[in-house]
């Protein structure tokens, strides 16, 4: 279960009032952000959160790192009143890499996840190079795209920015259509959630809602009951953890315990300023005897 820290980037843009993602998308992002902070906080209770905004008149920190969930609903509902403008999101990753530096567990993995409802203003040439500079800063950005799918140059954006700034599939761009379910339900078969699971055993692991893989012999479709999916992978790491301590615990009692082990204390010299052990009773009798020869002179 890995100890990460990451930093929520809401958009909150004036596309965040469409309807098309019930109940609205802004709803729909609150309602995802709460999914992915209850499965971060719970495989690692001191994985910590954070919230920002990148609509309006410019990027917004709404809430620093916490385990606390009441600080990132309140920065929503502050938000919520804030919908306005366009999204800055070359600008919102380096805010929110800034906030990850000043985490206080310095071994929390940095990652960012990013949902993306309106078009990307800025250039690609632009965004890969800020993609190379995360990489090399070792932060870990996911992308939630959903809303215009249809503007073929925000996906394109996103998919150098991804080719970028991902190692060994550490980063992951998923894309959620319209549809009858919740963008939280159709977050929690992906990869951002599955993680290494879903991307490996998924169609490309580029779109929510479609990956598959072998959960520890239930050989499904996520999408099918992402519930039971998330429940299967949170299983399957706890098993993994308890069988990792049981092995430190059949190693530990295999090593020898010299605690109980008693040495013989023994005076350094005997009663008669003799070392210990060395006096015999032979040599007290010849000592016997040199006295009563002394006493018959």
């Amino acid at each position: 279960m890995p100890l990460e820290a990451v930093m929520l980037v809401v958009d909150n843009s004036e596309s965040s009032r469409n309807g098309d993602y019930a109940p609205n998308r802004f709803d729909a992002q609150a309602d995802a952000i709460n999914i992915i902070f209850d499965h971060i906080t719970n495989s690692n209770p001191e994985s910590s959160v954070g919230l920002m905004s990148m609509g309006g008149k410019g990027p917004e920190v709404l809430s620093t790192l916490t385990t606390e969930r009441g600080k990132l609903l309140e920065g929503l509902h502050r938000t919520k009143k804030k919908i306005s403008g366009t999204s800055h999101l070359a600008t919102g990753i380096q805010i929110a890499s800034l906030a990850l530096k000043h985490r206080q567990n310095k071994s929390q993995r940095q990652r960012i996840v990013v949902f993306i409802c309106s078009p990307v203003a800025d250039e690609e040439k632009e965004l890969v190079s800020l993609a190379k500079k995360m990489k090399k800063g070792n932060v870990q950005i996911d992308f939630v795209l959903f809303g215009d799918l249809d503007d073929e140059a925000v996906e394109n954006k996103l998919r150098a920015f991804n080719e970028a700034v991902k190692s060994a599939d550490n980063c992951h761009l998923v894309v959620v259509p319209a549809s009858g379910k919740l963008l939280s339900d159709q977050l929690i078969s992906s990869p951002i959630l599955l993680g290494e699971v879903a991307a490996s055993g998924g169609a490309g692991g580029s779109s929510g809602g479609e990956q598959g893989g072998d959960f520890g012999g239930f050989d499904f479709d996520p999408s099918t009951d992402p519930e039971l999916a998330l429940a299967l992978r949170m299983s399957m790491e706890e098993e993994t953890a308890r069988q990792a301590r049981q092995a430190q615990e059949e190693e530990a009692s295999k090593k020898p315990n010299l605690e109980g082990i008693k040495e013989e204390e023994q005076p350094l010299l005997s009663g008669q300023s003799e070392p210990s052990g060395n006096s015999s009773p032979e040599k007290k009798d010849d000592k016997k005897d040199d006295a009563d020869k002394m006493d018959t002179s």
